[in-house]
């Protein structure tokens, strides 16, 4: 485990004036009638795990993968208060953490780590969606992060994730109004064929 790592993103947790505003990705909330009426689902690097409770409450057995303690505690708490079957677990996110054929939901937002990409679509089920949200290089305000090793190209998820059938994809970048609509993120939802 990388103590540093965890260590920041404690910190941030810590010093977050209120854990009930996440709210769940707009990949996954407007397109959630795609989500399965029952199996296993994984939000990875959950944060504050407002992907892992929509999951739960559709009837997801799910897990919620994250390096900081402190978000979890906050969102196992929330998930046995409402009775939802979410089990949290503090992980590194890592290739050789990925069970195989093991999902049948994958959601990932507003995280990316290109050295997975094969581990998560191996960890999918044959069925499995793969909903995909996070930062792009083409920004219209200064939102989310600005190293470059945490933000997709154009168009990169279609490439990341070829392999999979495509379901749905948005990126909107600098096109038209750029002060309505989603921008500076891209969307994706997949399907293992």
């Amino acid at each position: 485990m990388n103590k540093q790592l965890q260590d920041k993103w404690n910190g941030i947790y810590a010093n977050t004036s209120d854990l009930s505003v996440a709210s769940p990705a707009a990949v996954l909330a407007e397109n959630q009638y795609l989500l399965p009426q029952s199996g296993t689902a994984l939000d990875l690097a959950c944060g504050l795990g407002a992907n892992a409770l929509l999951l739960a409450k559709q009837g997801l057995t799910t897990q919620a993968w994250e390096i900081s303690d402190i978000a979890l505690s906050h969102l196992q708490r929330q998930a046995d208060a409402e009775a939802l079957d979410i089990k949290t677990y503090v992980r590194e996110i890592a290739p050789s953490n990925f069970p195989s054929n093991c999902f049948d939901v994958i959601v990932v937002s507003r995280f990316l780590d290109r050295s997975i990409c094969d581990a998560i679509m191996v960890s999918l089920k044959v069925g499995g969606l793969l909903f995909y949200q996070t930062y792009t290089q083409q920004k219209t305000t200064q939102q989310g992060p600005n190293n470059p090793r945490f933000l997709l190209a154009e168009n990169e998820l279609l490439s990341l994730f070829a392999p999979l059938k495509l379901v749905y994809y948005r990126e909107n970048a600098n096109l038209g109004a750029v002060q309505q609509g989603l921008r500076n993120e891209a969307m994706f939802i997949g399907q293992k064929v």
